[in-house]
Order: structure tokens, then C-alpha cells, then sequence
């Protein structure tokens, strides 16, 4: 693989920590770089994603699509000479396990009106 076709990326975890840098194809998507991330995970974290759907990327503000490609991630910062591109990772639970969750917590609550009238 021709050295200009390698991107230099780091990956930034909630509490400041590094995963990184490693060299990735311009070609690589980012749920491969999602997946590589899970699989790479510190296992002393309190945090920990269950799978890359658990995971969101964010470059330059913006929260990265599974379907693109690091080299079309890499368009706003241009060519960084000898550079290491940091994105940052959150760890967000899926929907699907959030709503059940909720379903098993919602209880019949009363309503006590507390209003007092002078």
C-alpha cells in the first residue's frame, strides 16, 4: 500500500485517554474503524461498548456515517504533513436496549395534587 494512501488516526475516549495513533487506508470505512476500536477497547474502563453500534465517531464537529471512508472524513482537514488526525469516541447504548429498559421501569405513579389556596 503506497504511503500516501495511509491516514495517521487517533482515537480520543471519554476521559482523555488514547487509542492510537494507527495507520489506516484512506479506502477503510468507519465501522471498520468502529470495530477495531471495540476490539481495542482498555478493559479497565468503567465505560465499556458492547458492540460498534454502541459506538459514535466524531470528526470536526460532525458525528461519522458508517458508510464513509476515512479519505472522506480526512476532506476538511486537508493534507496534514506528517499529522495524526484525533476523533473522539462516545459510548452511547443502543435505542433498542434504552426503550426496553424504560418499559421494565415504568411503574403507575398517583398523582397528589399539592396546591394550597390562601
Amino acid at each position: 500500500m503506497p504511503e500516501e494512501d495511509l491516514v495517521e488516526l487517533k482515537f480520543r475516549l471519554y476521559d482523555g485517554t488514547d487509542i492510537g495513533p494507527i495507520r489506516y487506508s484512506s479506502a477503510s470505512t468507519v465501522a471498520m474503524l468502529k470495530e477495531r476500536i471495540v476490539a481495542e477497547w482498555p478493559k479497565d474502563k468503567k465505560i465499556v461498548p458492547k458492540s460498534a453500534t454502541d459506538v459514535k465517531l466524531i470528526s470536526a464537529g460532525k458525528i461519522l456515517e458508517n458508510s464513509k471512508t476515512v479519505g472522506q472524513c480526512r476532506e476538511p482537514f486537508g493534507d496534514l504533513p506528517g499529522g495524526v488526525i484525533t476523533m473522539h469516541v462516545v459510548v452511547q447504548p443502543s435505542l433498542a436496549k434504552t426503550k426496553t429498559e424504560k418499559k421494565v421501569d415504568d411503574s403507575p405513579r398517583k398523582s397528589v395534587c399539592s396546591c394550597s389556596i390562601l
